[in-house]
């Protein structure tokens, strides 16, 4: 099995010992992303902003990675409260447009950094063409 580490410049570093992603034949998994401000290293205020921040993250994890949104085959959402939900399907559906992935949401005890939301994805791409 081919296997590589990815860390994106534009996605905030690691808390911990992780990589941002990990290819693995064709697949990429994401680690979580927060909605934290790569550019400040501060969390965004409110679940919206935490939303749409952590997602584009995993857009910039997504693209050092080779892949994109489209390529998403499952994503796991961890909330600090489920009531948020909808709002965060409603910034989602910016994200991914049509094809939508596999999904779970679950509510958490805590998070990270006391964030309100942390998204994670697998994706998958065929062939070789983007460095797989």
């Amino acid at each position: 099995m081919n296997r590589q580490c990815i860390n994106a410049s534009n996605a905030p570093q690691a808390i911990g010992l992780y990589s941002h992603a990990n290819k693995a034949s064709n697949f990429v998994f994401c680690s979580g992303q927060l909605g934290i401000d790569p550019k400040t290293g501060s969390l965004a205020e409110g679940i919206r902003a935490q939303t749409t921040q952590a997602l584009r993250n995993l857009g910039s994890v997504l693209e050092a990675s080779g892949c994109s949104f489209a390529d998403v085959v499952k994503t796991t959402i961890f909330l600090k409260d489920i009531r948020d939900f909808a709002t965060v399907n409603e910034i989602y559906a910016e994200f991914f447009k049509t094809a939508f992935p596999a999904r779970s949401a679950f509510q958490v005890a805590a998070l990270p950094k006391d964030a309100l939301i942390e998204i994670e994805a697998i994706a998958y791409r065929e062939g070789t063409e983007h460095g797989i």
